[in-house]
């Protein structure tokens, strides 16, 4: 995939605020406000609870979310869903979404082999992530992974610096002012495919756990 310096963005396929969240996914397969669009298969937007209190945000989809056209439906998502179910928080009032809605790859012979998205993909993008957030008004917002946390959070932000801690948002964004929506608490943590990754997952998975129960017990205090 060719690599891009600038991007118009995907505000103006974005509906009116007057528009539901379906309207707003329906309106999603046509943005072309950079050039991912072209090689991926579809436009993959979020799904779960309308009225979440919890919304989990990660990088992007990946090759089997890039086929099924749903977030999170591969070997991480499946991680993440045993992650939710030990932390003891309830599937039935998450939403799960990515920062950016399209598969960047590279190819590698016959296989699509995951890139991970620039700056200008994140940007351009954040407007289906903003209308996303202004129709859901979750509670807590979880970042899963680097990408996600430079999408909400500015990309100085580490998540092996700062993962597990509830911090406000979009007060803690470099410029709050980029996501008109309602407050909400935020929680970083690695995303599930570092923990497929890992040489110890059994180590990694419980840090993910642990920090979902960060979560688990904002949402009952």
């Amino acid at each position: 995939m060719p690599r891009t310096e600038t991007a118009s963005g995907a505000q103006p396929y974005v509906p009116p605020a007057s528009a539901s969240l379906d309207d707003v996914r329906a309106a999603a397969p046509n943005c072309r406000g950079c050039e991912l669009y072209e090689g991926a298969t579809q436009v993959v937007f979020g799904r779960g609870d309308a009225h979440a209190r919890v919304v989990f945000v990660g990088e992007q989809p990946g090759d089997v979310e890039d086929q099924r056209g749903l977030p999170f439906v591969g070997p991480a998502g499946h991680l993440l869903r045993r992650a939710v179910d030990a932390a003891g928080i309830d599937p039935a009032h998450l939403y799960i979404t990515n920062a950016v809605k399209h598969f960047r790859f590279q190819m590698r012979g016959k296989r699509r082999i995951h890139q991970t998205p620039d700056q200008t993909h994140i940007v351009a993008c954040r407007p289906w992530l903003v209308a996303e957030f202004a129709r859901l008004r979750p509670e807590i917002v979880v970042v899963l992974g680097a990408t996600a946390a430079k999408a909400l959070l500015g990309p100085s932000f580490r998540v092996t610096r700062s993962r597990g801690e509830l911090l406000p948002w979009p007060a803690s964004a470099p410029n709050p002012g980029d996501f008109p929506v309602e407050p909400a608490r935020l929680v970083a943590t690695i995303h599930p495919s570092a923990v497929l990754r890992a040489d110890n997952q059994e180590i990694a998975f419980d840090g993910l756990v642990a920090d979902l129960k960060v979560v688990a017990r904002a949402l009952a205090a």
